[in-house]
């Protein structure tokens, strides 16, 4: 098993900031508390105002994977959908 590392960027569109900055706000308490999290850490990019870039960590893919089925997580699907750009990057520690 290998942890798995997740940068998922939020762009809220316009008018959209307060939004996508509450939805992100209300995931990270039920997320920090999944088996498997390792960490979940939301921040904001100083430079672009309305974009938001989650730094997660997974104790491995399979724990990731159940997090994309839990209520918070499909709630936050539903909430952000059509409001805000959305990159997701999977990362392993090159060895």
């Amino acid at each position: 098993m290998q942890e798995l590392i997740v940068i998922a960027t939020l762009s809220a569109r316009p008018g959209h900031e307060a939004v996508i900055k509450a939805a992100v706000e209300r995931i990270v308490p039920p997320t920090r508390a999944e088996d498997g999290c390792i960490r979940y850490d939301p921040h904001v990019d100083l430079e672009h105002d309305g974009r938001y870039v989650i730094v997660e960590a997974w104790r491995d893919a399979e724990a990731h994977q159940r997090h994309l089925a839990t209520p918070h997580f499909l709630e936050l699907v539903k909430t952000i959908d059509g409001l805000a750009d959305i990159q997701i990057l999977k990362l392993n520690e090159m060895r």
